[in-house]
């Protein structure tokens, strides 16, 4: 049975990420996202999950970081979670009584409507998962209420619900990706994403439309691009970027490889079923047989021999 980190404790939504791309697995919960992914370099576990993005709240940037700066990892596989939030307190608890409460700061984002229409006089107090926040609520003499939090958090912590499905958002979405260490890579499927970072080597006009040229005049279509900081100062940045493909598909190699010769470095992330399985549409002229065609033509032209149309 293999061991997956993931960001604990017991209850988050990454835990429910994991019994989906990974039922079979036995869970080390951590403390972060960054605990998580040293868990999995350290060799205390076979692979790792953690959330990438979310449909309301966009990247999670420290994800975004660990992938771009710290020992490399290889992303594997994703999964799309449906994110449903609840209110929830100790048995017995009455809405009205509610004037303390914890959870994740992502999660009083996307709960702000409920939280200001249904708890106007109520503090909300930051914590470092929404299952830690049901955690605290649990605890004996806990100074808070009540947490926002999934249900399963509930379950595990003994509190019962006191409002369900409070997100702003009925149909939000976090995305999570299984992370392995540096190996073989998943076979190609038709319905695959790319993910890298690329570090600009120098700033200068039109450098992000000379990488975003490289994707575009072969055909590959970006699914997300983000920028963070590199740390050397304003206006410093390097980029995350997602494409529809595989990196054995000769468009996505050929753009990657492209990238390459215009940045400092490229970190490849990995190649991956999609979790949504949409097969990527290829545009005419930049099949893997067209790249083949092409190259074979320069070569005999190269070699001095012209073709004749027939």
């Amino acid at each position: 049975m293999s061991k997956l980190a993931y960001l604990g404790p017991r209850g988050t939504f990454c835990e429910a990420a994991l019994r989906i791309v990974a039922p079979d697995a036995e869970g080390l919960p951590c403390a972060n996202v960054g605990a998580a992914l040293d868990a999995v370099r350290r060799g205390e576990a076979d692979g790792g999950v953690v959330p990438l993005e979310n449909s309301v709240e966009g990247a999670i940037t420290q994800t975004l970081d660990e992938l771009a700066w710290g020992q490399p990892l290889l992303i594997t596989g994703e999964v799309l979670l449906p994110v449903e939030f609840y209110l929830l307190a100790r048995p017995g608890t009455e809405l009205r009584q509610i004037k303390r409460v914890i959870t994740h700061p992502a999660a009083h984002t996307q709960c702000r409507g409920f939280v200001e229409r249904e708890l106007p006089g109520a503090v909300v107090i930051a914590a470092s998962s929404t299952a830690a926040a049901a955690q605290e609520v649990a605890a004996p003499g806990s100074p808070y209420d009540a947490a926002i939090s999934p249900a399963i958090a509930g379950e595990y912590y003994g509190l019962a619900q006191v409002a369900a499905r409070i997100g702003d958002r009925p149909d939000t979405v976090t995305r999570f990706i299984k992370l392995s260490p540096p190996g073989e890579l998943p076979a190609p499927t038709g319905a695959d994403r790319t993910s890298l970072v690329a570090y600009l080597r120098n700033d200068h006009p039109g450098a992000l439309l000379e990488m975003l040229s490289e994707f575009a005049v072969r055909g590959v279509n970006l699914t997300r691009i983000e920028s963070r900081p590199t740390g050397d100062g304003i206006g410093h940045y390097f980029f995350h970027f997602d494409c529809e493909g595989h990196i054995a598909d000769a468009r996505v190699g050929e753009a990657i490889s492209g990238l390459h010769r215009l940045s400092d470095d490229v970190r490849f992330l990995g190649s991956y079923p999609r979790a949504d399985q949409e097969t990527t549409k290829v545009k005419p002229g930049t099949a893997d047989g067209d790249f083949s065609e092409a190259a074979d033509w320069l070569s005999r032209i190269r070699a001095g021999r012209v073709d004749q149309r027939s």
